[in-house]
């Protein structure tokens, strides 16, 4: 497997974990009251964005030869940061 593989397929890992965790976000924002049921959902919505703007950058990285995907990197690495700490903000908010 090259680096790259090995890279996508981290990335692939750490968008299905964004998945799960924003599931779970969803679940208690549909048993939560009306008032909270909003931040809920304009949250889980500013998320489902960012992942898309991340599965976007992993199909730039799939797509990109051998060469040039170490120059795609920094920048999906950035954006996979703002996610993460994103997702993490969220949880910490919602799950106390």
């Amino acid at each position: 497997m090259s680096m790259k593989e090995a890279y996508e397929k981290k990335m692939q890992a750490k968008l299905d974990e964004w998945d799960a965790e924003i599931d779970k976000l969803k679940a208690k924002a549909n048993s939560a009251e009306a008032d909270l049921q909003l931040k809920y959902e304009k949250q889980i919505k500013e998320l489902k964005a960012m992942q898309e703007t991340a599965y976007k950058k992993l199909e730039e990285l799939k797509k990109a030869n051998e060469d040039a995907w170490e120059d795609l990197k920094a920048g999906i690495e950035n954006t996979w940061d703002t996610i993460d700490t994103s997702v993490k903000s969220a949880f910490s908010r919602f799950f106390k």
